[in-house]
């Protein structure tokens, strides 16, 4: 709630400062007019905002304020094309220019602008095309280092991260830089279904549909298909889960990620699936089923409800292999 400071014309809260217009202020005429309450107010910021992704023509001082909205894909990125039309017809100053006018020790590497690798200086002078650097970044670090969530919340043990989107067959998807969509299994799943034996994934180059078989699992002569949660053309498999298959199960969210693809519109790719806040709701719903179902077979559970551990399926052999495809993975 917005507070009243000594000075009666000036208000401070919820991160501004609020100052009744023609009155006395330390720093006449900054901020916006505002009408509040019938009476003109200005309203100061606090703080400079800051973006939580920076755009690189941002970072390199050629525009004020600039947050990066195509997950740092400018090849595709409608700001940086009608830029760099700009620049070419002299009109413009590019964000290479920029960098090149700064002392030598401040001329950073692009990635190091866009804060998504640490401080490390450009020896190509911006000439990104001819960087192997930037070439094994794009192609290799980025797609072979997922980024772990931020934050996580948790329903009866099962893992919920934030800044995920899901699928109803138990399976999420996240963008990620340069425009990738990382995807893979659930916690939900994994921990239903627990370690498997074998993953069998598709290749690189292979194109994957929303809502239809993406890749098989198998478990103790048991199989079942998993639903892709997003469609597009393969650009990486995590070729470890062929060899090791428990560790999907060590890192729903991390190491073990299926798939990395790209989609010509990432809008229109994620804008069947749920978001974090739905999915969390969604998991809820799925735990009062999963409840009923080992209910069936063992029991009345805690009146806590407590929380389900790993390997579900394995530690009560009651349960049905394909009822559980079916219910949970959405297949049948």
């Amino acid at each position: 709630m917005a507070r009243k400071t000594k000075q009666s014309d000036t208000w401070a809260g919820y991160g501004s400062s609020y100052t009744r217009e023609g009155a006395r202020s330390p720093e006449p005429g900054e901020g916006l007019k505002a009408v509040l309450s019938g009476q003109v107010w200005r309203v100061k910021p606090d703080e400079e905002p800051k973006p939580k992704n920076p755009c690189l023509w941002m970072q390199a001082g050629v525009v004020t304020f600039k947050s990066c909205t195509n997950y740092y894909d400018c090849t595709t990125c409608k700001y940086d094309h009608g830029m760099r039309k700009k620049v070419a017809e002299g009109k413009q100053l590019s964000w290479q220019d920029a960098m090149r006018c700064r002392p030598d020790l401040e001329r950073v590497c692009r990635h190091t602008l866009t804060q998504r690798i640490g401080h490390r200086l450009c020896a190509y002078d911006y000439h990104c095309a001819s960087c192997d650097f930037d070439q094994y970044f794009e192609d290799h670090l980025a797609p072979h280092t997922p980024s772990l969530p931020p934050e996580s919340h948790e329903v009866r043990g099962f893992e919920i991260p934030v800044g995920y989107y899901f699928h109803q067959g138990h399976t999420w998807a996240r963008i990620e830089s340069g425009g990738f969509i990382r995807i893979g299994m659930d916690d939900f799943a994994l921990k239903l279904f627990g370690q498997m034996d074998r993953f069998e994934l598709p290749l690189m180059g292979n194109e994957l549909d929303q809502d239809r078989p993406g890749w098989d699992m198998e478990r103790r002569g048991n199989r079942a298909e998993v639903l892709s949660p997003v469609g597009g053309v393969i650009c990486e498999v995590n070729t470890a889960l062929l060899e090791d298959p428990p560790q999907a199960n060590r890192g729903p969210y991390g190491e073990g990620w299926m798939f990395l693809v790209r989609h010509p519109n990432l809008k229109k790719a994620m804008e069947k699936l749920m978001s974090d806040t739905d999915g969390l709701e969604w998991t809820k719903q799925e735990v009062q089923t999963l409840e009923s179902m080992v209910e069936e077979v063992a029991g009345p559970m805690a009146a806590d409800g407590g929380v389900f551990g790993e390997d579900v399926f394995g530690n009560l052999p009651g349960l049905d292999w394909n009822r559980l495809s079916r219910t949970f993975l959405r297949r049948g």
